[in-house]
């Protein structure tokens, strides 16, 4: 890998790549709408002389081919990531998961480009009966907008590595921590108790139980495999991967941690029901056992990675202005 194009290159985990990538002496091209993405996590990566930006929608093909020009390697990690909301609006996870990877893949053939990463869920497997979840159980009916949009977009990356010789990596995240976080639990519960310390308010019942993955681990666990080319042997040249922490918590546990650190002591109160939005996964835990046989492991617990994750919404409380509405 020479030339990387990073979409979604101003979000939480994409800015983190593109950091690591330059480290790397990787050159990159990141490509971003600005709907969720914020310029400031770039300020680090527009200083570095091997990195370009370009401000483009996936919806926009001719655009995205021209940026994606003389890149080797693609990281597609730009997805409208809101399940929680998904029946409110589900014509945008159709646009900007499935269609936006559909136009991915069509840059990537115009271009020449053989390689892609791309960013799925654990969502993918629905309510799977089986737990921990391998990467070979059998797809259960999805129950969120977003994993259903998230298969389709598997399906055809897959498909093109059959038909158009791409070599394809698919990661299948738990939800994600650490530094740049904007969007989930952590994110939340942060900002009810900045408005009132003195309460919570938790959906569901408390009861769901959930993994997560610090952003520098899964970072790791990208780079590692795709160093070691394990999707060129891979049968259809795909390699999907599992990424997640051997643990999960309960969301009271992971509660119980955020308010320790803060040292708050709120009344807690519930919406009820075992979910806390239509498609809410009630337990999510992946088996990540093919990952580890690379070699790679996690550096930080769940706990250590919420720890983290609030420290530095503490120290920029500015993301609240940012993204007032996540």
């Amino acid at each position: 890998m020479k030339r990387a194009f990073v979409t979604g290159a101003a979000g939480f985990i994409g800015s983190t790549l593109v950091d690591r990538l330059l480290a790397d002496q990787v050159e990159v091209t990141g490509w971003d709408n600005f709907s969720t993405g914020q310029e400031r996590f770039l300020d680090s990566a527009r200083a570095h002389g091997s990195f370009r930006l370009v401000r483009g929608d996936n919806l926009d093909l001719a655009s995205l081919t021209a940026a994606m020009r003389g890149c080797d390697t693609v990281f597609h990690l730009a997805a409208n990531a809101d399940v929680r909301f998904g029946t409110d609006h589900p014509k945008k996870d159709l646009e900007q998961n499935t269609i936006a990877t559909f136009n991915v893949l069509e840059a990537m053939r115009t271009n020449g480009v053989k390689t892609i990463a791309f960013s799925s869920t654990g969502s993918v497997y629905g309510e799977s009966p089986v737990i921990p979840t391998p990467e070979d159980a059998p797809f259960p009916v999805q129950t969120s907008l977003y994993g259903a949009s998230k298969v389709a977009g598997e399906g055809m990356i897959s498909a093109y590595g059959e038909g158009f010789g791409t070599e394809a990596y698919i990661f299948r995240f738990v939800s994600i921590l650490g530094e740049r976080y904007t969007h989930g639990h952590v994110f939340d519960f942060y900002k009810q108790l900045l408005d009132h310390p003195e309460s919570l308010r938790i959906l569901g019942d408390g009861s769901q139980r959930k993994s997560y993955l610090y952003v520098q681990d899964c970072i790791d666990a990208i780079l590692h495999v795709m160093r070691l080319g394990t999707a060129r042997s891979a049968p259809h040249r795909t390699q999907i991967y599992n990424l997640g922490a051997p643990q999960y918590v309960r969301v009271n546990d992971s509660v119980g941690v955020i308010t320790k650190t803060l040292g708050l002591k709120p009344a807690l109160s519930y919406t009820g029901g075992s979910r806390g939005w239509i498609g809410d996964n009630p337990f999510i835990f992946l088996d990540t056992n093919k990952v580890a046989a690379t070699g790679w492991r996690p550096k930080l617990t769940i706990e250590q990675g919420i720890v983290r994750t609030l420290r530095w919404l503490e120290a920029n409380r500015w993301v609240f202005e940012a993204r007032p509405g996540a």
